[in-house]
């Protein structure tokens, strides 16, 4: 019986869904739970019901998983960034390591070695990489800016599906200095009248607070989404941000949040020491559009960015530039993708969808000539300007979309050219048919895929597998501890060649 909006019912959570909500049965009715643990018997209100599956939300915990643990931030729940505060981590974990066999199993058609199968044709599925420390390990930060009911302007989080400000200043899985710079920003504006953005008036001047912070470096840039190009006081500003950012790195902050939050700041404050303002600059966003971002970048003082590394290689980071958030994650996946591709020094390897040439550095090194191929020219720029930071001379790098472009070099060369290694990275909807077809034609021995999204990874495999290819391993790595997503490196080989 399908229950009516408002109903309570009593259910138990037996499985988590691809975005991380529980999913339990009323009556054989499917029910999703935002917040809801496997394990956990609740009272929940139904929010909305359709034929065969609704929403609710939790009431009550009649009875909590074994799974539970008190969330650390004090806005969980409400804020939309975090969907698995309320489950422990190694539960995290294995909910994600499942997730991405499932697709692979499901979607791919692909039937994975069993445990202590070792000497077979079939590919084998590695255990998830997860981290020691799950808070705190995000280098970049975007603030909307708002005023709460009072008036009073805030910095926050949106709530999920919707562009409601929750009003905090602290934030798990961020860097810490951060709490820092959005009150000395907040206390900029108030004291000069200075307006936060309107989006239904499209008015007003300060839209986000974008922050970098360089793991290795201790680097922080501060970046201001304006409906403008300038604001009052830029330079004083500047002055109160370097000096905010200087003390954090030798005192502690002051804060409300949690014991075990304040816990998890102190044990990383040691990779926070020696933090530094390296830059204060703006970016113009003067369209009527969700998009954060405008492309304009004004400098106000100092640098328009930061330096980072990876491993031992640096990259110039800027706030246009597409980098990982989590950097000691980064390097595991990076490592284990130069893992899969079995470099020795002679391959001609293609990186697709490079970024400011992340992967393609690290690849470079080991390889004979690496070509980097990325639709935003700014990346482009950034990665060729690594390269050369980097004393790296066998990388090239091309604008446009990887989809567009291994095509027309392919075509170009009448069908001749080949790639020993081809490397993707794509976005979240995965790889266009022509591009991998493209990928088949060039007959690469090794494919290298790094995904964010576990389905279209799947989709993508079983494309590979039905024109030569085969998987050979698939390593889910955790990259955004407390959140639904999760990255995969996996291998195929032409010709069963390993």
């Amino acid at each position: 019986m399908v229950p009516k909006k408002n109903e309570l019912v009593t259910i138990e959570i037996t499985d988590i869904g691809s975005g991380g909500e529980g999913i339990g049965r009323a009556d054989g009715f499917t029910l999703f739970v935002k917040g809801a643990v496997v394990g956990d018997v609740i009272e929940a209100k139904v929010l909305k019901a359709k034929k065969t599956y609704g929403y609710a939300k939790i009431e009550k915990i009649v009875r909590p998983s074994e799974h539970r643990v008190e969330p650390v931030c004090p806005v969980a729940g409400r804020c939309g960034g975090c969907q698995l505060q309320s489950m422990s981590y190694p539960a995290q974990l294995a909910w994600k390591e499942r997730k991405v066999r499932e697709c692979l199993e499901r979607i791919g058609g692909v039937e994975f070695a069993q445990d202590g199968e070792s000497e077979t044709d079939k590919p084998h599925f590695l255990p998830i990489l997860g981290m020691e420390d799950s808070l705190a390990y995000r280098n970049k930060a975007q603030f909307p800016v708002g005023r709460d009911k009072n008036g009073k302007i805030v910095t926050g989080f949106y709530a999920g599906h919707s562009h409601a400000i929750i009003p905090s200043t602290t934030c798990a899985i961020q860097a810490p200095v951060n709490e820092v710079i959005c009150k000395i920003v907040c206390e900029h504006m108030e004291q000069y009248k200075i307006a936060p953005y309107d989006e239904e008036t499209h008015t007003g001047l300060v839209r986000h607070i974008l922050t970098r912070v360089g793991a290795a470096t201790g680097e922080v840039l501060v970046c201001l989404i304006l409906n403008g190009k300038s604001i009052p006081k830029a330079e004083v500003l500047a002055e109160r941000l370097e000096k905010a950012v200087e003390a954090f790195s030798v005192a502690k902050t002051e804060n409300e949040a949690s014991e075990d939050l304040k816990d998890a700041r102190e044990a990383n404050r040691g990779e926070m020491a020696g933090l530094v303002l390296k830059g204060l600059c703006l970016n113009v966003n003067k369209e009527k559009t969700n998009v954060i971002l405008g492309r304009e970048i004004i400098p106000v003082w100092g640098d328009t960015y930061i330096t980072d590394y990876i491993g031992d290689v640096s990259f110039r980071i800027s706030p246009l530039s597409f980098y990982q958030v989590n950097p000691k994650q980064t390097k595991v996946l990076y490592e284990k993708a130069l893992e899969f591709a079995g470099l020795t020094g002679n391959e001609i390897v293609w990186d697709l969808y490079c970024g400011i040439g992340t992967i393609s550095l690290f690849l470079a090194k080991k390889a004979k000539q690496v070509y980097g191929v990325e639709i935003v020219p700014q990346a482009i720029e950034d990665a060729k300007q690594n390269a050369i930071r980097n004393g790296i001379e066998n990388a090239e790098f091309f604008v446009g979309a990887a989809e567009d472009v291994l095509p027309a070099k392919y075509k170009e060369s009448g069908g001749s050219m080949r790639a020993d290694v081809i490397v993707v990275d794509p976005p979240r909807k995965g790889c266009d048919e022509a591009l991998l077809q493209t990928v088949v034609n060039m007959e690469p021995k090794r494919v290298v895929y790094v995904s964010c999204d576990p389905a279209t990874l799947a989709r993508d495999v079983k494309y590979l597998e039905g024109n030569g290819y085969r998987l050979v391993k698939a390593q889910p790595v955790d990259m955004f501890p407390m959140t639904e997503h999760v990255e995969t490196c996996v291998l195929l080989t032409k010709n069963f060649c390993n």
